[in-house]
């Protein structure tokens, strides 16, 4: 029996890298006001978009997603920074008063 839990993106990152996928994480560095993810939570991606874990919800995470790809692909990690004094505060979803910001670097 595997000692893997599915339910753990950083787990599930482990296991893609060793099947030879590219994968990036996405780290909840910071939050302020109301965030439905704490710090320290995860979001896996890999090179066709496959995803695991949870950063935020809504289309939070689909911008993250897409930046994920670009850092597969440059190798050159990326903060991301989500909340209602930014502009697309409403497209992403976060028009509930919170802030996030979000780390994203490629494993291996």
């Amino acid at each position: 029996m595997s000692d893997l839990d599915p339910l753990d993106p950083l787990q599930v990152a482990e296991e893609w890298r060793t099947q030879g996928r590219s994968v990036a994480i996405a780290t909840v560095i910071d939050t302020w006001g109301s965030a439905p993810r704490a710090a320290g939570s995860h979001l896996v991606i890999d090179e066709s978009g496959n995803f695991e874990g949870s950063v935020s919800g809504g289309c939070v995470e689909g911008a993250v997603i897409a930046e994920a790809q670009e850092v597969i692909g440059s190798g050159e990690p990326k903060m991301l920074e989500f909340g209602v004094a930014d502009e697309t505060a409403w497209r992403v979803g976060l028009s509930c008063g919170g802030t996030i910001r979000v780390y994203v670097e490629r494993l291996g």
